[in-house]
């Protein structure tokens, strides 16, 4: 939910469309589920990326298709080389790092990739006229250098941990990008990378469409074409995969279960840091105040949440952290306990009216509550979220509308909004609540001010010492816990329901952004047809 180049990806349930055939949305009575493996694609993702331009923020956290990183993640989350031909060599107390190259890689238009190209990225996302709203991402990045064509030195101002997680970040050719205004170049359009896939068209609002990189470094993918349908209805999505418009989908648990006799397909379910949570902004008068908050934190019935809206797919969530991450605060879990709210606002002079809404100084305890349209586990997380806010005597309006609605009336309007990023804790609460990225697009959308966790959030990310991190991080969620600027509802484990041709789809734990990125086809290019002989690394 930070960032704003790639908002409608990561701010909406995505879909993806897999296990193999030539069905296409032209063809929407073709009998996908049985008619073979071929060598193509449809895939269908919610909302589509506003660029694909990783000096404005695309493939930040790897897995882009188009390019690739110094490192990637593979199937267990763990690091692995990608542009890079090792790990990086970490020295002089955690502040330098040093890459060497993969020998003889090339971008897709032929020309070789260098260090420079990589000093080119990361020195133009650290641009302040380059408009890239992760920068603060990189904040530890003092400088970077080329050693020649085949080794890159980092410099870092201080010791951050997770440096080398960052460097999944998407590379981009100097000798294109640098040639073009890096906010409104065609690059933004019309990537040129060293991925597994290539750009061939893009429809605005229709679809993306990419085709098998031959050259690809890492071998040429058996699945030779990718389309991408833009479908940002749930129900839709779910007609549409049935109808065999679409090889797959991610879908709500209550749609998914209507494929669970289907023997031509296959469902997988992929474990995640993806929350739903409910921004309380600061500058209204309601939502802004802390008992409300307070109340509200333990009004809400998260277990209710999980079993009826998720129907088992997911947990209740406290934070941005799930309760099965090292990094969680025990003892930070909020029990249901609608009696003890209405003991919070009672005391905090929020006293019932006659209608039952509570009132103070005039006040109305009321707000509105914003969810995407088409988004059919955001409504149903926003009416139970009102429901059970209803029922401590605090009336929520819930309303539908677009980004393009929403986003003018973050300031003062709460909105249903979801994140979630694995790997370090630093990666989602920093631009989640630290208070000077207030109002930074999709930063810190509740407008939250809190020293004490701002404080934390800093010493989190400063050090390399396991003990003082988990130290600082406990702290933010204990913080979370007095003053919740944010109502955190439930962590959800994505469902994907794929048609089964094809062999070697795996799911990764799973970020918010689980469209082009995520789902089964994270590894699209290591796909082989089912009853191939063939093998590929």
């Amino acid at each position: 939910m930070a960032a704003r180049t790639v908002r409608r990806a990561t701010a909406a349930l995505a879909t993806g469309a897999l296990a193999l055939t030539t069905a296409a949305c032209s063809n929407p009575g073709a009998d996908t589920a049985g008619s073979g493996p071929k060598d193509s694609a449809v895939v269908g993702i919610a909302y589509e990326p506003d660029t694909l331009s990783p000096l404005l923020g695309y493939g930040k956290d790897g897995n882009s298709k188009i390019f690739d990183g110094l490192l990637a993640f593979d199937a267990d989350m763990k690091l692995q080389p990608a542009l890079a031909a090792k790990l990086p060599r970490v020295s002089d107390g955690g502040l330098t790092y040093t890459y060497t190259l993969r020998p003889g890689v090339t971008f897709s238009d032929g020309a070789p990739f260098t260090a420079k190209d990589v000093v080119f990225t990361y020195e133009t996302i650290l641009d302040p006229k380059t408009n890239n709203p992760s920068r603060t991402e990189l904040d530890a990045l003092k400088s970077v250098e080329a050693v020649g064509d085949d080794t890159v030195v980092f410099h870092l101002k201080y010791p951050y941990a997770p440096f080398a997680e960052r460097t999944v970040h998407a590379i981009a050719p100097e000798h294109v990008a640098g040639r073009q205004d890096v906010n409104t170049g065609a690059f933004a359009t019309q990537p040129i990378g060293t991925g597994p896939y290539v750009l061939s068209s893009w429809s605005k609002g229709e679809k993306l469409t990419f085709k098998a990189n031959p050259t690809y470094w890492n071998g040429a993918p058996a699945v030779k074409r990718l389309t991408m349908a833009i479908i940002k209805d749930d129900d839709v999505r779910a007609t549409r995969l049935r109808a065999g418009d679409l090889d797959g989908a991610i879908l709500p648990p209550n749609l998914a279960a209507g494929f669970g006799g289907d023997k031509g397909r296959k469902t997988y379910t992929a474990r995640t840091y993806d929350y739903r949570t409910v921004t309380l902004p600061t500058h209204n008068p309601v939502a802004g105040d802390t008992a409300v908050r307070r109340a509200l934190d333990v009004a809400v019935d998260r277990q209710a949440m999980v079993d009826k809206i998720l129907e088992g797919a997911g947990k209740p969530a406290y934070g941005p952290v799930p309760t099965d991450s090292p990094w969680f605060a025990k003892g930070t879990e909020r029990r249901h306990d609608l009696a003890g709210a209405q003991k919070i606002l009672d005391e905090a002079g929020w006293k019932p009216g006659a209608d039952g809404v509570r009132l103070k100084n005039g006040v109305r305890a009321s707000f509105p509550l914003w969810y995407l349209s088409g988004d059919k586990l955001r409504q149903d997380h926003a009416l139970a979220y009102a429901s059970d806010a209803r029922k401590a005597g605090i009336e929520i309006k819930t309303q539908a509308g677009t980004w393009e609605v929403i986003e003018p009336r973050m300031k003062t309007d709460a909105v249903l909004a979801g994140g979630g990023s694995p790997g370090d804790p630093d990666f989602d609460q920093y631009l989640l609540l630290k208070s000077t990225l207030a109002g930074d697009g999709f930063n810190n959308m509740a407008r939250y001010d809190n020293e004490t966790v701002d404080r934390a959030l800093e010493d989190g990310r400063r050090t390399n010492d396991p003990a003082q991190r988990k130290a600082a991080y406990d702290t933010v969620q204990r913080a979370l816990v007095a003053n919740p600027g944010y109502t955190f509802l439930t962590h959800i484990d994505h469902l994907y329901v794929v048609n089964d041709s094809w062999d070697g789809l795996s799911t990764q734990i799973e970020p918010h952004d689980h469209g082009l990125a995520a789902g089964p086809w994270w590894n699209v290019e290591t796909w082989q047809p089912k009853n191939s002989g063939d093998t590929k690394k």
